[in-house]
């Protein structure tokens, strides 16, 4: 029983780490990780009281959740 667990655990493993693989390397996942990048670096900014905030460049939201600019 032991070692069909352990078979069963490796090949989740693997599975999921081939899985994730997939995702990371689309062009959807690098543009949303770009943009999480940027958010968190301008709010960083913004509280560290380096750089003053700037209404005309910042991000609102509307009902339907699209950001607009």
């Amino acid at each position: 029983m032991k070692y069909r667990d352990a078979i069963f655990a490796m090949l989740t493993l693997a599975l999921t780490s081939v899985a994730l693989a997939g995702v990371v390397y689309t062009d959807a996942y690098s543009h949303s990780a770009r943009a999480e990048v940027r958010g968190v670096r301008a709010l960083t900014l913004v509280a560290s009281g380096e750089k003053p905030c700037d209404p005309a460049n910042m991000l609102s939201s509307n009902e339907s959740g699209t950001v607009q600019q």
